[in-house]
């Protein structure tokens, strides 16, 4: 029997997806707690002796592809010109390749900041600034700067093309770098994908440093993309469809996992109200965001900061007054291999789920504000209005194992305490039944149609 093997070096667990190959059918998937600390292919193995139980035994595995967000996945430091601008379309761009944005920085960089860079513990710098054609001095001093810091990563020029012969000179022989295309060619332009795709390439071939990691890239058939990426190309896939089969329309996957909380929404986000005027970048249509303090477990004391007493108050957390919930967040901090046991520990997780999903949607969502004008009062628009979204996608460890998964999603619609906020109001709630998006993210790199009709029968209705 020929099939697919799909791996996901998540930063908790490491995910096994068995897919056949003439049949849309998950033929197994197991999982084992990520070894980062000591040897990724220690869980990998585990993982694979669990799965290989169940499958039969003339079982041949065709191709065997991998995402990883292993040691905290792929970590970019974005610098730019102007932070409403060029540094902004640095950070969609880094994110859309499923980056984890640690830093930003705009305008000439000064010493205190190289040094920030420097000490970042980032695998990659994308170095942005200015339009085509437009200023050159600013991305030229930040290329000099970084030279002359002796910064080791690679870094991802993709700022004003009439710089690029010069810093090519600056470079040259001293830094890994790559040249792409600019991420703003013009004012309010965005053109992200050529620096995702050279951010993506980068990613496989030289930064997957989890110990052990290169005995993995040793086995399979290569490191594709960060996990992020791959959630992305399936909600991609799901919403838009192929060439000869339709999707689902628009949507936001809400991914809920141990260091981060993902949101990915592919949908154009354009005011839903009349009189309400867009001002600021233009939305990419798959466009996804990444909360690095809000998480079930390596970001569970950043999460309880985040939260603070008003979110801690709206999801009632008295009923489970017995607790001392810093305690409760602490501990899962510390133990980041915990699996609740006890009603009280389910609840809680539950409530913590309820949170990142909440927060996580606000920030992804765009806002609205009142505007004066000669017709009278208007609204203007920044980011995308996602009020009359159709569908809400849950997935992540919580929700997929959630009795009521439902519950945690109602927690990211609009809420009267954040009457700005465009937030969906009333969608449709689906859920990745079996944690498959990443493989079937995986899938579409192989089989797109193959993919698109895996994901609308494991993607389901709560």
């Amino acid at each position: 029997m020929k099939a697919y093997l799909f791996i996901d070096f998540g930063s908790t667990y490491t995910k096994l997806t068995a897919v056949s190959k003439e049949e849309d059918i998950i033929l197994a998937t197991a999982k084992s707690y990520t070894t980062v600390e000591t040897d990724v292919m220690e869980g990998f193995g585990k993982a694979f002796a669990l799965l290989m139980n169940d499958l039969p035994n003339d079982i041949e595995f065709e191709q065997k592809l991998a995402c990883s967000s292993a040691a905290g996945g792929l970590k970019i430091v974005s610098i730019g010109l102007v932070p409403e601008l060029t540094m902004e379309a640095a950070k969609r761009a880094a994110l859309g390749a499923g980056a984890r944005v640690t830093d930003v920085f705009s305008f000439k960089l000064n010493q205190s900041e190289v040094k920030r860079i420097k000490n970042a513990k980032a695998d990659m710098i994308l170095l942005a600034g200015g339009t085509d054609g437009g200023n050159t001095d600013v991305i030229i001093h930040n290329a000099r700067m970084l030279k002359d810091a002796e910064i080791k990563i690679p870094v991802v020029v993709a700022g004003n093309k009439s710089a690029n012969d010069e810093i090519i000179e600056i470079f040259e022989g001293q830094m890994n770098y790559h040249i792409t295309e600019n991420v703003m060619p013009s004012l309010n332009q965005i053109n992200v994908e050529p620096a995702r795709e050279t951010i993506r390439n980068i990613f496989m071939e030289n930064i997957v440093k989890a110990k052990g990691m290169s005995k993995a890239k040793d086995l399979i058939s290569g490191i594709l993309m960060p996990t992020p990426a791959a959630v992305l190309k399936a909600a991609e896939v799901l919403s838009q469809g192929t060439k000869h089969e339709d999707g689902i329309g628009d949507l936001a996957v809400v991914d809920i996992g141990g260091a981060t909380t993902d949101v990915h929404s592919v949908c154009e986000g354009a005011p839903s109200k009349p009189s309400v005027v867009l001002r600021g970048l233009e939305e990419p249509v798959a466009k996804r965001t990444v909360e690095g303090d809000l998480g079930m477990r390596y970001s569970a004391l950043s999460l309880y900061e985040a939260a603070g007493k008003r979110y801690l108050r709206r999801y009632k957390l008295s009923h489970l007054e017995e607790m001392d919930v810093e305690k409760e967040f602490t501990f899962r901090n510390e133990h980041t291999d915990f699996v609740p046991s006890t009603e009280e520990e389910l609840q809680f997780d539950e409530v913590m789920a309820k949170i990142c999903v909440d927060i996580s949607m606000k920030r992804h969502a765009g806002t609205v504000t009142p505007v004066y004008s000669p017709l009278g009062m208007m609204y203007s628009q920044e980011g995308k209005d996602l009020m009359e979204l159709p569908y809400l996608v849950g997935t992540g460890g919580v929700i997929v194992n959630s009795r009521n998964p439902e519950e945690i999603l109602k927690a990211g619609l609009f809420h009267e305490e954040d009457l700005d906020s465009l937030k969906p109001r009333h969608p449709k709630y689906l859920i990745d039944e079996k944690y498959v998006l990443s493989a079937l993210g995986l899938l579409a790199m192989v089989d797109e149609e193959k993919a698109l009709r895996m994901l609308k029968k494991y993607v389901v209705k709560c």
